[in-house]
């Protein structure tokens, strides 16, 4: 009726099964076409590049990824579940570039841009076996077979429209400005780009001496954190509000903000200048100094002046900062309003140009020998060792500098109003990244810089002419209309683009096309209207299935893809494309650590997969810590996640049917409804339904830890509780009264847990409903994954039967415990157990009395029925007062009755007593107040909950306790010895005077627990399994044969 089930560790095997049955049954594409046509909720997948390696941290995200349409599938809705592919861009560029020996720009050049492309496609797909392999080993359940790739023209004809509608809006624009521009790569970073690549660096900061003209022996004192930049210094900046102060030191002036003397001069130094004058900052502007480098040709503006700005701030430095506008935001920004000259003598490599003391050496090469030469000419005051947060490219490692470049904007601080009202309109989990992380990138947002001087990746579709006239091309049809020529392109890629001439629609010239490619980050951006190729095709599809109800990536992509996705959606549809959004942490190591080749604490994906299971590494990422928190993995975390949940529910299934195999127990031939429910049989089904109803609730709101963390409870409850307890009713012929409902109401528990743990552990729910559901029952659904969520039965959820059951329960813990401390076997029967802070009804004092082997139960708010306290002196406020007599105070209070003095102190009276003559009086706060276990008691105290055990045994507990540990050894002795558990035994025993007389006074419950039709002293059965046993201290030798 039912497959026997292995109780072993070994669910990877099971997995593997399970896999096979999905794929021969097409169970993936069924789960996808289930819902055609009902409620839509749709997932946006960011696009991976597959010319990387998936790591451990694309199993975190693909499980969190997975678990949310799995869990609105099987709600009933159409959940959009497609794949995709970020082909574009320099980590592909840069891949190839190292795989055919080139270097630069100038190598793919040489080479042929024409190879390189098609080399860069090919390349793109390198790991594409990997990445499908780890998300159908990870039960990532995509559309792998039609992913939206962003190198296919459709795609590329996509983001063009939506560029275009851009520019008509007046939002894009070329300009010339500083930007963050990586020297190996060749092209500029947009500033989500360059959020992603800071790296803690330690270099020389230089302080620098500018000769004021005019003025012997003056100098104004900055500071730079960019020594090579000193070269295009063009002015001096200082904040008009601040003070600055003209002191001398040993025959020397200098001028700097009065602040920061004694953190530039140190302490002994600012003590010994002379004070010339405090002045503002404003008093300094106009003020010339002489150049530190004279430029070769004298420019026509003015330089070489201080000016002011309320960038400039006293946080550190001198509070004097130097500019050169060609390599910084804010002195560009300063530079124009002064009108100050450009000087740029280092070329789009990174290195000083022909004409220069520096000429070829890279600009961070550069910094020692700038330094070495200002000290030779007295210029540099000191240099100092700084360490900061320094910007490097995120594709290749190399320091970004920021310079001036001419490029292809997005004009996002025009649409800056509405990109943090889109923000503001997602439900971020957490809910700080909304104002915090996400919210303060886009309040300070920037034009988005999305052109890039590259050759791999969408074309920018703008043309432009001699006479300055330009025109983005949205479509192809487009592109053909406005050509001179005939276009009959392989692709829409360059090389093969950029041979396209169109007809001026102004002048009537020739346009040809900016040679630029746009920022890749737009591209995967674009994905919720180019996956369908909209606005030419998929209306319909793409209006039913924007925006977005869930998006999920890890923190870093805040300023990545969940960007660029939010700017596009704002720019062009004026909205955000994505309802609520999942951040998650980063994966760590054991020891909290970031994973890294350097450490060799990089763990590979594949080894934890191919040991444990997905099923296991799921259920870590579900349950390890909050989704957005870093979490530190390790083979043991994942091992023991394994065994406190997988292993107790899989047991506790193994257990079900092993015995309704024997009974042949059909749950469809048993109604729930007609069956006479215990106790237990309606907690544990109250706490299926109620964990049921806090499941569905919370992964509606994303709340993961809590979901699973309640299935876990609920499955712990169900084994170590419900089951355990009650074990005995499963046995036993016929199928009638207690047993029947037993049954049906475990079959119901597993059945649910089934399709309740289904979006979490795939694997195995399929594995437990194949053999627990669809084997008695054909016509269910054919995978559990096209079923439906369980929905609760809010009439069987009991909260005060829950409420009593787990206070019940807090009992039961702690008296295990208290049986630990006084070294009591759970078998040795106790006289009383008493309970301060917990009480239940009748029925589970019984269960609390029968599971901790207790003869009486009693409930009392009195700690003193329990509890003792043993009071000493408070030597810090008696010290001084009673001196000497300190000793024999301390003797009186070890004699007192400690509960009646600390009954006393709650009640505000002092405890008083003469000692030598001397009359005693001490509060509350003049003793420490330690409590004592009573004699004959094992007490503890856990969270306003205390539970005493007795301990004192009477004779007649002595027996029961030699009795059930007898019961034990004949249990053990069935199991050993092969026996069914409903085989019926004959048994004789060979003991001592109190194994005998527990026998004998406890004979019919030991007949009736191990099914023994004869229990007799004597020698051991002829054909018996014999064995020897330590009973208590007491030689024993039981024998047992079949009867």
């Amino acid at each position: 009726m039912y497959q026997k089930v292995s109780t072993d560790m070994d669910f990877l095997s099971r997995e593997k099964e399970m896999a096979a049955f999905w794929k021969e049954k097409g169970i993936i594409q069924k789960s996808f076409a289930q819902h055609e046509g009902k409620e839509r909720f749709t997932f946006y997948d960011g696009p991976p590049t597959a010319n990387g390696k998936p790591h451990i941290g694309h199993i975190l995200t693909r499980a969190m990824k997975d678990l949310i349409p799995r869990f609105h599938t099987m709600k009933g809705k159409d959940v959009l579940r497609v794949a995709g592919w970020d082909t574009h861009g320099l980590p592909v560029e840069l891949e190839v570039e190292k795989s055919l020996g080139l270097e630069g720009k100038q190598g793919i050049e040489a080479y042929g841009m024409e190879p390189f492309i098609q080399a860069c496609k090919k390349s793109v797909w390198k790991y594409l076996g990997e990445w499908q392999d780890m998300s159908e080993k990870v039960a990532y359940w995509l559309d792998m077979e039609n992913p939206y790739v962003t190198y296919h023209d459709n795609y590329i004809e996509s983001v063009w429209w939506s560029l275009r509608q851009i520019a008509d809006k007046g939002l894009l624009y070329r300009g010339h400005k500083v930007v963050p521009y990586c020297p190996r790569c060749g092209t500029a970073l947009a500033s989500h780009e360059v959020a992603q690549g800071y790296k803690e660096v330690s270099e020389y900061s230089a302080y620098v001496r500018f000769k004021v003209k005019g003025q012997d022996n003056t100098s104004l004192l900055a500071w730079t954190t960019t020594p090579w930049t000193l070269p295009s210094n063009v002015a001096l900046c200082v904040n008009e509000k601040e003070d600055y102060l003209w002191f001398s030191l040993r025959g020397e002036t200098f001028v700097m903000a009065q602040a920061l003397v004694e953190s530039v001069f140190g302490a002994e130094d600012a003590a010994a200048i002379t004070r010339i004058k405090t002045v503002k900052g404003r008093e300094l502007a106009g003020i010339e100094y002489e150049p530190l480098y004279p430029p070769q040709k004298q420019p026509l503006e003015k330089g070489w002046y201080v000016v002011t700005d309320d960038y400039v701030t006293l946080t550190d430095g001198t509070g004097i900062v130097h500019n050169a506008p060609a390599f910084g935001e804010d002195d560009a920004r300063v530079g124009r309003v002064h009108n100050l000259p450009f000087l740029q003598p280092v070329d789009v490599k990174g290195e000083f140009v022909a004409g220069t003391p520096w000429a070829g050496k890279f600009v961070k090469d550069a910094d020692p020998l700038i330094m070495e030469d200002l000290a030779s000419r007295g210029l540099l005051l000191k240099k100092e060792m700084y360490t900061h947060n320094y910007p490097h490219c995120w594709r290749c490692d190399t320091p970004l500098l920021y310079y001036a470049r001419a490029g292809w904007f997005i004009r996002m601080t025009e649409v800056r109003d509405e990109l943090v009202a889109n923000n503001r309109s997602v439900d971020w989990h957490p809910d700080n990244i909304k104002e915090g992380r996400m919210g303060n990138f886009v309040e300070n947002v920037i034009d988005w810089a999305v052109s890039r001087e590259r050759y791999w990746g969408t074309p920018l579709p703008v043309w432009t002419c001699k006479q300055g006239h330009t025109h983005v091309i949205g479509s192809v049809e487009e592109l053909k209309a406005m050509s001179v020529g005939p276009v009959d392109l392989p692709e829409l890629h360059r090389p093969y683009i950029d041979s396209v001439v169109l007809r001026c629609p102004e002048c009537g010239g020739d346009m040809r096309r900016e040679k630029e490619v746009i920022d890749c980050w737009y591209d995967s951006g674009s994905m919720p209207f180019a996956q369908w190729h909209y606005p030419f095709e998929n209306k319909e599809k793409f209006e039913a299935t924007f925006p977005a109800q869930f998006i999920s990536e890890a923190i870093d992509q805040t300023r990545g893809w969940f960007y660029s996705l939010l700017a596009i959606g704002t720019a062009v549809f004026e909205r955000s494309p994505y309802e609520s959004c999942l951040v998650l942490g980063h994966v760590q190591d054991k020891e909290g650590r970031k994973m890294s080749k350097h450490l060799g604490n990089v763990v590979d994906p594949w080894s934890i997969l191919d040991k444990q299971g997905a099923d296991a590494v799921r259920w870590y990422f579900y349950t390890a810590s909050a989704p957005w928190l870093p979490s530190r993995f390790s083979e043991e975390a994942v091992s023991e996640g394994q065994r406190k949940f997988m292993s107790t529910l899989w047991n506790t299934y193994a257990f079900y049917i092993l015995y309704a195999d024997i009974d042949k127990f059909n749950p469809l031939e048993h109604d729930l409804n007609k069956v006479e429910l215990s106790l237990m049989d309606k907690w544990i089904l109250s706490r299926l339904n109620s964990t049921v109803k806090q499941v569905n609730e919370g992964l509606s709101e994303l709340r993961i830890p809590e979901s699973a963390g309640a299935i876990q409870d609920l499955v712990d409850d169900l084994s170590n509780w419900y089951v355990r307890r009650g074990r005995s009713r499963f046995l036993g012929k016929g199928m009638a009264g207690d047993k029947e409902a037993a049954f049906v109401t475990l079959a119901e528990v597993l059945a649910t847990l089934s399709r309740l743990i289904a979006p979490f552990t795939p694997f195995m729910a399929e594995s437990i409903y194949q053999n627990l559901v669809r084997s008695v029952d054909p016509d269910a659904p054919e995978s559990v994954h096209l079923c439906a969520f369980p929905e609760a039965d809010e009439s069987r959820i009991d909260p005060e039967m829950e409420r009593q059951m787990k206070a019940l329960l807090g009992v039961v813990t702690l008296g295990r415990a208290c049986r630990n401390l006084a070294n009591m076997k759970v078998r040795q029967p106790a006289q009383a157990l008493f309970v301060k802070g917990a009480t239940f009804d009748a029925p589970y004092a019984e269960l609390a009395k029968d599971e901790l082997n207790v003869k009486t139960l009693v409930f009392t708010e009195d700690s003193s029925a329990f509890t003792g306290y043993l009071l000493k002196p408070q030597l810090r406020t008696l010290g001084p007062r009673y001196g000497k007599l300190l000793g024999k105070i301390s003797a009186v209070l070890k004699e007192l009755d400690g509960v009646a003095a600390v009954t006393g102190f709650e009640q505000g009276e002092a405890l008083r007593f003469t000692v030598e003559g001397t009359e005693v009086a001490l509060e509350k706060d003049d003793v420490l107040i330690e409590a004592v276990q009573r004699p004959g008691l094992a007490t503890l105290e856990e969270r306003g909950l205390t539970v005493a055990l007795s301990t004192v045994l009477t004779p007649e507990l002595v027996r029961e306790g030699y009795a059930r540990e007898i019961i034990s050894k004949l249990q053990t002795m069935r199991k050993d010895a092969g026996f069914e558990v409903t085989d019926r035994i004959a048994v004789s025993f060979d003991s001592g005077l109190a194994v005998t007389e527990a026998v004998e006074a406890f004979r019919d419950m030991v007949m009736e627990v191990v099914l023994a039709l004869s229990l007799e002293a004597g020698e051991s059965l002829p054909g018996g399994y014999t064995q020897e046993w330590d009973i208590n201290g007491e030689k024993a030798v039981l024998s047992v044969k079949k009867a």
